[in-house]
């Protein structure tokens, strides 16, 4: 295991949200993607989706994974991460 990996295995999550519009984040492996109303963000516990208005990342430390974010939150919300070339089909969903 190289530098970088033992780094992102160690780091531990947390989320604080202060008066719904200061975020603060710790244990994030990466930013998938983000728009000013939406955040994709893969931490060491899952990954979470953030929704709301007006966002924009305030502090960004790629090294210690924490991301600060300012904004109006709507939601805030775990997903499973699904394994790469598992897509659920119709069937699948339907008989669940």
């Amino acid at each position: 295991m190289d530098k970088m990996e033992t780094v992102i295995t160690s780091l531990t999550h947390s989320v604080s949200i202060n008066e719904r519009k200061n975020i603060i984040i710790t244990g994030v492996k990466k930013i998938d993607s983000f728009d000013d109303s939406e955040f994709f963000l893969e931490t060491t516990l899952g990954n979470l989706v953030i929704k709301g208005s007006e966002l924009e990342i305030i502090k960004l430390d790629t090294y210690q994974g924490n991301v600060s974010i300012k904004g109006h939150v709507d939601d805030l919300h775990y997903t499973e991460a699904k394994e790469k070339g598992k897509e659920e089909g119709l069937f699948t969903k339907l008989f669940k």
